[in-house]
């Protein structure tokens, strides 16, 4: 697991905020889970193989939503 937030001196190209994100959730040396705001590509999320733009609000919603799809991600 590793989750890095940190804010920047401006506005991220493709997102509406000033702050960079990334959220990351590894199983095997294998990234499965990913939330991020690369420039350019604005706020999105990757889900196996799978990449899909997301909505980012708040750090804590956004964070719920990674919560979440890690929960899911996870063998029960």
């Amino acid at each position: 697991m590793e989750l890095r937030v940190w804010r920047v001196p401006k506005r991220v190209l493709g997102s509406a905020r000033d702050l960079k994100y990334a959220l990351a959730y590894v199983v095997g040396s294998v990234c499965v889970v990913r939330y991020d705001n690369e420039a350019g590509k604005g706020d999105h999320r990757h889900i196996g193989a799978t990449e899909t733009a997301c909505a980012f609000t708040t750090p804590d919603a956004l964070l719920a939503d990674f919560w979440k799809d890690v929960d899911n991600w996870r063998p029960k």
